[in-house]
């Protein structure tokens, strides 16, 4: 086992396949329902009911970072026998996630349990292009790098990072409150379909018509992708099964490889872009195999 821990959050939404072949410790977020029941993220296994109330609900889901405390019981111990960790979690411009990793680094510095050996690293981006740094900081773990040199091999990965994601309405970022540098196309979005990136908050790409329209411009991007050698690749979506297998197949034409992600994105992000998004993402290979 390396002796520099990767840790992430429930955000990055990799195949547990990933998550296990790489000793990967994830700490979930959590989604609250009415204002009375919290569940943690990786609890919530029935997304088609998940969905069904997004749809029906009067009040959307909320959801809320890690405590502090959840942090630091993931960190003991893996410090425990003088190891290091790298802590690499969702933008801090859309969760305080980072941040509650960064308490829980400091408490443990001055309780003399170190904290000194963590690395937090925040991603500035979420769903697969998080998924992607967490492998970029597993690789560099297993080639041997420290908890330094390892967040500086995410560091770079994460320059090299394309990411991309569509849905069908900017209704639920609104609702939510994570609409970020979108909220210019509100009101002149009821007949398009916005295309968003991360880059730290959500940020606006393009708008195109139709679905159809949405389907090929992720497409598009892929061969731009592939062109300027970013071939690791990712397809992602949210109760899109449908349309994000026929992403793949389509990006695999063009790549000449397999996906190294391919998931179903989780409840927390779900809460806010609403059902039916489908992305992708690349980066050049070397940096996460």
């Amino acid at each position: 086992m390396s002796p520099v821990a990767v840790v992430t959050d429930s955000t990055s939404y990799l195949p547990p396949e990933l998550i296990d072949r790489h000793r990967i410790e994830v700490v979930p977020l959590y989604v609250v329902f009415g204002g009375d029941r919290t569940v943690p993220e990786i609890e919530i296994t029935d997304y088609p009911a998940f969905f069904e109330e997004l749809r029906t609900a009067e009040k959307l889901p909320t959801t809320s970072q890690p405590s502090v405390g959840d942090f630091r019981s993931t960190f003991e111990p893996l410090l425990a026998d003088g190891g290091e960790v790298v802590s690499v979690h969702i933008s801090g411009g859309l969760s305080g996630t980072p941040e509650a990793a960064r308490q829980a680094k400091e408490a443990l510095t001055r309780d003399g349990r170190g904290g000194e050996r963590i690395e937090v690293v925040d991603s500035t981006t979420a769903a697969g292009g998080l998924g992607f740094m967490v492998l970029a900081a597993a690789k560099a773990a297993a080639d041997g790098g420290s908890a330094k040199e390892v967040a500086e091999h995410v560091a770079e990965a994460r320059k090299q990072l394309k990411l991309w994601f569509a849905i069908d309405t900017l209704e639920f970022l609104k609702r939510g409150g994570r609409i970020g540098a979108a909220s210019a196309w509100i009101g002149s979005t009821l007949r398009v379909k916005p295309i968003l990136t991360v880059e730290n908050e959500m940020t606006p790409v393009e708008r195109v018509r139709t679905s159809t329209r949405m389907f090929e411009r992720l497409v598009e991007y892929a061969r731009s992708c592939a062109d300027s050698g970013e071939n690791a690749w990712s397809a992602q979506h949210i109760n899109a099964p449908d349309q994000c297998a026929a992403l793949v197949e389509r990006c695999q034409e063009i790549y000449g490889t397999p996906p190294t992600i391919v998931s179903e994105i989780g409840p927390v992000l779900s809460a806010h872009t609403g059902p039916g998004l489908l992305g992708t993402g690349a980066l050049p290979r070397h940096f996460v195999e």
